[in-house]
Formats: structure tokens, C-alpha cells, sequence
């Protein structure tokens, strides 16, 4: 299988493409990795890296979006950018996926205008795994979308479904609404008419969920619009990584602190690798007609690798085929 990688995205690029890259193609024998980028530059961080003759391609692009570009612009003025031609690969049926640490407006972008829309589909979802109490979560939108209606969350609700079972392997995901309260009654006027939809869906519904509760296990998939669930994801990356540091910092501050911190280094590493987006790799954007996977800016080679192997399971899986099937039967089921 072909994963198109835009070797120019990202804060740390190219190097940790390449090296998240030879990393994939060492771990899985069923990834073929082509770079996309400054062909010149790439060649020259491939020198010296093992890796099996083949495995790794690469196809020349001559300009990067830059992260403070506009989307609009990149998009229109920069149609040889690595992400317009990694995409392009795509769209041409040379390779089966996209994966991108780069400009996520201009993946989303990109990915709408030269892949299109699923069948059925009104607007598109960035869907991100987070760790819970049990196992992990998924949560969209997490971006793509500021302002959405309730026919949206409700296909969030259908999409999230899909890429519950197909890639988690739970027959029968729990969906939560996230709200301010768990009654019926509480919400906006988004959440409100959402839930009325959700309900009436054949989806295992289990209704409003509070913040509170998004990492306890009580829902597999969580639906938002992008704008609370782009904060929601923010913040609680934000926290991980400010809970870890202000228990090193207290267990410093006590008598015998260094052992305690020592007997404990398992824990917290574990607690790390839990809450670590590396370990996630990539978001997939949900509902077009393709797999398009958006990384973390600040993505590690380990990130990269993860997010190849996000975007091998996804499109193996042909799950974008079977969000489309979904949200065409629920069309036929609400018409009828």
C-alpha cells in the first residue's frame, strides 16, 4: 500500500518525515512510503538511513506552504506545494493515502477540492483518538468546522460510528453529545436539535455527556462542533503535559523526593505514552472521498510513523467507503 508523505509539513521538517517514514516502512512490510517535497533536500536526508531498496519513493515539488499562509491563498497560488501534489497522487490513483504535519487548513482545503466529498456528505470532521479511563475515545470535530447545524453533529455522530468499529473493533460504539448536562432539556439550540436526531438514529446512542466525563469511559465516540471540540482537544493536551510537571515539581520539593521520583519514573513514563499525541499519530478528515490524515505540527518521527500506519488501517479498511455507505442509508431511512 502507497501512503503519500509531505515531507516539507511540519515545525521539524523534513527530517523527522524522513525519519518517521523509514521507521513505517521498517515496521510494517505492507507500507510503501513516497515523500513529497524539495527533491534535492530529501535525497540528502535519505543518505545514510537504512532502509530496504523500494520501499521509499520520492516525487519532487517545488514550493512549501508555509504554516501563516493563508489557505485561500496557498491553495489558489501554490498548486505545486507538496500538499497539493501529495494529494494529487491520490486523486490520480497512485497512492491509497495522504499524510500531512503541515498546514491543516490547507490539508482540509486541499483534500475538499481535489478528492471532493463522500456521497451524502455536507461537511467534513477531523476525528482525533484520545486516552480515557478504559482504553481511548473518539472525539469530532475537532476543527474543521466553527459553525454547524444539527444535521452536521448528526453525521459526525454516523461518521464517528464507522471509524469506531472498522478501526477500535467495538461492534456497537457508545455516542455521546457533549453539552453542559446530561438532561435532555440542556444545551443550546445546536445540541438540542442535534439530540433529537442522534436519538432517533439507529446508532447506540446514550445522550448528553458534561466534560466531566469525556475521559471516563462512559462514551466511545464524543460529537461537538470544531469549535468546542478544537478548545476541549487543546486543552487537554495542555493539561497532560501540566499535570506531569507539577508532580515532578511537588515530589521534588519533599524529603527523600529524587527516590519517590525514581520509584515512580515507570508511572509517569507510562502516564506519558497514554496521553502522548505521538502515540495517536494523526487525525483522519472524515467524509470525503479519500484518506486524508492532518498530524500535529509539532509531530516527532514516531508521531509520523504512527500517522502512516492511521492512514495504512484506514484506507485498507475502506473506511471512507463505508461512512458514505452509512450516511446514504440514514438519508434513505429518514426519507422513507
Amino acid at each position: 500500500m502507497n501512503v503519500v508523505l509531505d515531507a516539507m509539513g511540519g515545525d521539524h521538517a523534513p527530517t523527522v518525515n524522513i525519519d518517521g517514514a523509514v521507521e513505517a516502512v521498517h515496521e510494517s512490510e505492507d507500507i510503501h512510503v513516497t515523500l513529497v517535497g524539495d527533491e534535492a533536500v530529501i535525497r540528502k536526508e535519505l543518505k545514510g538511513r537504512k532502509y530496504k531498496a523500494g520501499r521509499i519513493s520520492v516525487v519532487h515539488a517545488s514550493q512549501v506552504v508555509d504554516m501563516h499562509e493563508s489557505p485561500s491563498v496557498a491553495i489558489r497560488k501554490k498548486k505545486d506545494s507538496s500538499i497539493r501534489v501529495g494529494i494529487g497522487l491520490v486523486k490520480a490513483g497512485k497512492a491509497d493515502a495522504f499524510v500531512s504535519a503541515g498546514h491543516s487548513g490547507v490539508v482540509m482545503g486541499t483534500s475538499l477540492l481535489l478528492l471532493g466529498m463522500s456521497k451524502g456528505v455536507d461537511r467534513p470532521a477531523i476525528a482525533t483518538l484520545m486516552p480515557n479511563l478504559k482504553d481511548k475515545f473518539l472525539i469530532l470535530d475537532v476543527g474543521a468546522n466553527v459553525d454547524c447545524t444539527p444535521q452536521n453533529l448528526h453525521q459526525f455522530a454516523l461518521m464517528g460510528n464507522i471509524y469506531c468499529r472498522l478501526i477500535l473493533g467495538r461492534e456497537k460504539p457508545k455516542v455521546g453529545l457533549l453539552g453542559i448536562g446530561e438532561e435532555d432539556i440542556k444545551g443550546n439550540e445546536l445540541t438540542k436539535e442535534a439530540f433529537k436526531l442522534i436519538k432517533q438514529s439507529s446508532l447506540n446512542f446514550i445522550g448528553n455527556i458534561e466534560g466531566k466525563d469525556i475521559f471516563s469511559g462512559k462514551a466511545d465516540v464524543v460529537v461537538c462542533d470544531g469549535f468546542t471540540g478544537n478548545i476541549a482537544l487543546k486543552i487537554s493536551e495542555g493539561l497532560a503535559e501540566t499535570v506531569i510537571k507539577m508532580l515532578k515539581r511537588e515530589i521534588s520539593g519533599i524529603t527523600a523526593g529524587r527516590l519517590g521520583y525514581l520509584m515512580l519514573r515507570p508511572a509517569f513514563r507510562n502516564f506519558k505514552k497514554k496521553t502522548d499525541y505521538d502515540e495517536f499519530g494523526g487525525a483522519p478528515l472524515l467524509g470525503i472521498n479519500g484518506t486524508s490524515i492532518i498530524s500535529h505540527g509539532r509531530s516527532s518521527s514516531k508521531a509520523i510513523r504512527n500517522a502512516l500506519r492511521v492512514a495504512h488501517d484506514f484506507s485498507r479498511k475502506r473506511v471512507y467507503e463505508a461512512i458514505s455507505d452509512a450516511i446514504q442509508s440514514d438519508l434513505h431511512a429518514r426519507e422513507a
